[in-house]
């Protein structure tokens, strides 16, 4: 099984997919070609993105049972001990200026209010 998802790309490159896989929603194709059609693909898809951006996933024999690729994406594929994952840009580079929305402002527990005034 082949996927591919395509980003703000040219009309004439999802047509181009659309001889091979089924767009099955806006940007997104499946299939099961041939190691050799996917390498096809793919070659295609990374020369005629433009200002786009493309993820391919096929399934492959190791642990995870498939592997990704991506194109001109902020996420990239890392490898971890045999296990391949994603690693997304934080949150202060991704968006400069910007403050983390995970990191909670100081003081904002009850607990840290009492620790702060000595009570218990």
């Amino acid at each position: 099984m082949t996927v591919i998802v395509l980003t703000n790309c040219p009309p004439g490159l999802r047509g181009f997919l659309t001889r091979w896989l089924l767009e099955i929603s806006a940007g997104v194709f499946i299939g099961s070609p041939s190691a050799r059609i996917r390498h096809i693909l793919w070659d295609e898809v990374k020369q005629y993105t433009g200002q786009g951006r493309a993820l391919l996933a096929h399934t492959t024999n190791n642990e995870q049972g498939f592997t990704f690729q991506t194109h001109d994406h902020a996420w990239h594929p890392i490898d971890h001990e045999g296990v391949t994952l994603i690693r997304r840009p934080s949150s202060r580079s991704a968006a400069p200026g910007s403050t983390s929305a995970t990191t909670p402002a100081q003081g904002w527990s009850s607990a840290s209010k009492r620790r702060r005034f000595g009570r218990s």
